[in-house]
């Protein structure tokens, strides 16, 4: 079964933090979705008693690419206890997660960013600096690992 449409940006990642969420506590762990005014936390996620946290951004896409968006500020991040998962919707069928510690992601955001400023856009001009970055994981090494959190 195929979806039919795309959804909006609003309800694809909205999608995604739920289906996070619904994972997290899937396998045991107790998973609080944050009020939007939660600057860069999604959801927060505990073990059953308690005793460990981390939180967790979530960036959803649609498609089939291995690549996602991050903001400017995703090369700052860096803190133990904070994650992003990835999601992939594949359409109507199981998402697929990727759970990446944000120091990861914040090297691989600003290593490839930096490499990507270096090189010529079109026509050899230079690219102009944004606020936007990519984060990609093209060997899979990110794939469900739900244990990086460390909750157990």
């Amino acid at each position: 079964m195929t979806q039919r449409s795309p959804l909006s940006t609003i309800l694809s990642g909205v999608a995604g933090e739920y289906f996070v969420a619904g994972e997290l506590s899937r396998r045991g762990y107790v998973a609080s979705i944050t009020l939007r005014n939660t600057r860069g936390i999604d959801i927060l996620a505990s073990n059953s008693d308690a005793t460990k946290t981390v939180g967790i951004q979530v960036k959803t896409h649609q498609g089939t690419g291995k690549d996602w968006i991050v903001s400017k500020t995703a090369e700052g991040d860096s803190a133990e206890n904070l994650f992003y998962v990835f999601v992939r919707l594949n359409a109507l069928s199981e998402p697929t997660y990727f759970v990446v510690p944000r120091k990861v992601v914040a090297e691989y955001a600003r290593e490839n960013h930096a490499r990507w400023l270096s090189t010529p856009g079109r026509n050899g001009k230079p690219h102009a600096d944004g606020d936007m970055r990519k984060f990609a994981d093209p060997a899979n090494q990110y794939l469900g690992r739900w244990d990086l959190l460390g909750l157990d």
